[in-house]
């Protein structure tokens, strides 16, 4: 039955607008947002299908791509769920916004939602002044497997430079959720260390975020 057809009670925009959205259910509020269903499915209909088979956190998590092999799904609609997982991942950074770090558990908390669920590796540098405020919005330098061969210490020290900040801390994620680090991951902190010495701009920390937990380059023992 297509959406016109159901009676104002069951519509989700009606519902909304008589008692706000949180008396909707999740399909219904994947139908404000998406809008149109498919062929023989009104957009409830395929909502529920899609939350059924995938549940929230694995369709948001899933890439432009992935998203568009899904029946129903094509680019717009692809961008409309992206956008809705970007959006809250930046209000959940936005509400509890750490302005100063004192330790790596602040980076951690600053990161953890963003980083956590990511399939690829993401590699950050946060840029604070000589108090540990942080400067700007984190930078992110590179995606994908992280070596050091590609991280290039002029990547990182210019947006440093140009954003005048005296110290920075580096951020990656290890999508297996283990944070103990690699070879490649000393390698690249050695190296961009001894870099930032050469030009007086010292690296703080390098954190490495896992499922709901951290490896700290300071923390270490082992270092």
């Amino acid at each position: 039955m297509k959406i016109k057809d159901l009676p104002d009670s069951s519509k989700p925009r009606e519902r909304f607008l008589k008692h706000g959205p949180e008396v909707l259910s999740d399909a219904e509020l994947f139908a404000i947002i998406l809008r149109t269903g498919t062929k023989g499915e009104n957009v409830i209909e395929m909502s529920n299908r899609l939350i059924s088979r995938f549940g929230l956190v694995d369709l948001f998590d899933k890439s432009l791509k992935e998203l568009q092999d899904i029946k129903g799904i094509g680019e717009n609609k692809a961008m409309q769920l992206l956008t809705i997982s970007e959006l809250g991942k930046r209000y959940s950074e936005e509400k509890n916004a750490i302005k100063k770090i004192t330790c790596a558990e602040d980076v951690f908390k600053l990161f953890n939602v963003r980083l956590k669920d990511k399939k690829q590796e993401h590699f950050y540098m946060l840029m604070l002044d000589t108090k540990n405020q942080i400067v700007d919005k984190p930078v992110l330098i590179t995606k994908g497997i992280l070596d050091a061969s590609i991280v290039h210490p002029r990547e990182i020290f210019n947006a440093a430079i140009k954003n005048s900040a005296s110290k920075i801390i580096l951020v990656h994620n290890h999508p297996s959720g283990n944070p103990e680090p690699s070879k490649d991951d000393l390698e690249v902190t050695k190296k961009l260390i001894d870099s930032g010495e050469m030009i007086d701009i010292k690296i703080l920390d390098h954190i490495i975020i896992g499922r709901d937990k951290w490896w700290s380059w300071v923390e270490d023992d082992k270092i």
